[in-house]
């Protein structure tokens, strides 16, 4: 396990933004006079791209205007309501202190992740940003890890991917790179350990020990 880089995920992985995509994936649902939704019920559709997302929380509607009004209103609460999870400045710093690359790979929209990597401080760190702009096919399609990979200029073999999910799994598999995977998402750790990635950690901590060739 010679990495060079590190990918990881976004929300569920370093980031705790269920109440911001409620919020939001709320707005829309006010728009359209239909109940809110708890944060809970949102979470459970985080993960796979913003049309997932609102086809899911939202069905039924004009699905472009529901994105246009989704992201009209994300930016409003996207740093009031997002947290950065444990661990994950520190695990982030480590890697790129010790000449890790590190990237990021996302369903989430790039412009967003790139506000939040520069509101928490991580933007610096980060080697490579990805998003569903970037490729035809969203997760689980390796399209982003593949470009990720090329930009960087390595070889899958070299390439670690953090995620929170089973589609982060089926990601990492079919990019040919490989998946470790925190339980702190939308899918519960029995979910993951099923589906059985290279590592299923306690935490992100692990991450850079592991990578650093300390013990997890």
């Amino acid at each position: 396990m010679n990495f060079a880089a590190v990918l990881f995920d976004l929300d569920g992985t370093l980031i705790d933004s269920y109440r911001a995509i409620a919020a939001s994936v709320n707005h829309v649902r006010q728009g359209r006079g239909l109940p809110p939704l708890t944060v809970d019920e949102v979470k459970r559709h985080v993960g796979r791209g913003p049309e997932h997302l609102l086809r899911h929380t939202s069905p039924g509607g004009d699905l472009a205007r529901d994105l246009a009004a989704y992201r009209a209103h994300h930016p409003a609460v996207l740093e009031a309501l997002t947290e950065l999870l444990p661990e994950a400045a520190r695990t982030i710093t480590r890697l790129h202190g010790a000449g890790l690359r590190v990237g990021l790979c996302s369903n989430k929209p790039r412009l967003f992740s790139g506000k939040l990597l520069e509101h928490f401080g991580l933007a610096r760190c980060f080697d490579v940003v990805l998003g569903p702009e970037d490729v035809d096919r969203l997760k689980p399609a390796p399209d982003m890890l593949q470009l990720a990979v090329q930009r960087l200029a390595l070889t899958p073999d070299r390439v670690l991917y953090v995620g929170d999910m089973t589609v982060d799994i089926e990601t990492a598999r079919a990019a040919g790179v490989t998946a470790w995977i925190v339980p702190t998402g939308s899918d519960a750790r029995e979910t993951l350990a099923a589906a059985r990635p290279d590592r299923l950690l306690a935490g992100l901590q692990e991450v850079a020990d592991g990578v650093l060739k300390r013990d997890v």
